[in-house]
């Protein structure tokens, strides 16, 4: 049996919930996510295991007394801001957003229920080693606050041959293929304060 924390995506849209199940992965690389479509999917699989429960907004609406009991552990899926105020009482993540925005809330949302980390369980050892160099650390965290090339650069006073290979460096030593995935490495491993990003 694995211990790992688990999350429950609860979203009869399979699309949306295939895509948040990816990012929350690269979120929070230490838990499981699972996918229901129903709260009665959901009920029958022990759902006082999962940690949280990001849950679209109609299964919210239409299965209030639930949400409200587990309320500490609800993370409502809204489309827009303004729906927000309905559901006050919940943490709500507006997912109609761009993925660089909507990787931000995400880790924000982390930040906040579980600040330096104090309740989640240690990172795997792979996870929490040193992999990047000093310089390439410092590469990494001006791209994920926005910096092009050049401007890493002139900041660094290095090389634009010098930085696209630190680039390509820190993305073949973690493995990544994208800025937000690099964003939520470096957010996660404490590289960059996520209110530069």
């Amino acid at each position: 049996m694995n211990n790992r924390p688990k999350i429950a995506i609860i979203d009869p849209n399979t699309l949306s919930a295939l895509g948040l199940k990816a990012i929350l992965q690269n979120v929070m690389p230490i838990m499981t996510v699972d996918i229901f479509g129903s709260l009665s999917e959901l009920q029958a699989n022990e759902p006082e295991s999962y940690f949280h429960y990001f849950t679209a907004m109609s299964v919210v609406v239409e299965n209030m007394a639930f949400f409200t009991e587990n309320k500490r552990k609800t993370i409502v899926l809204t489309l827009s801001l303004d729906t927000m105020s309905q559901l006050s009482d919940f943490k709500c993540l507006c997912v109609n957003v761009p993925e660089p925005e909507l990787v931000r809330s995400l880790l924000m949302l982390e930040q906040h229920a579980h600040g330096k980390g104090e309740h989640l369980p240690p990172m795997p050892a792979i996870l929490s080693q040193k992999i990047l160099s000093d310089r390439e650390i410092e590469v990494m965290s001006l791209i994920v606050q926005g910096y092009i090339n050049k401007e890493i650069a002139d900041k660094l006073n290095i090389g634009l041959a010098t930085v696209i290979t630190h680039r390509k460096n820190i993305m073949d030593k973690l493995g990544m293929k994208s800025v937000s995935a690099l964003t939520i490495y470096a957010v996660m491993h404490g590289y960059v304060d996520i209110n530069k990003i």
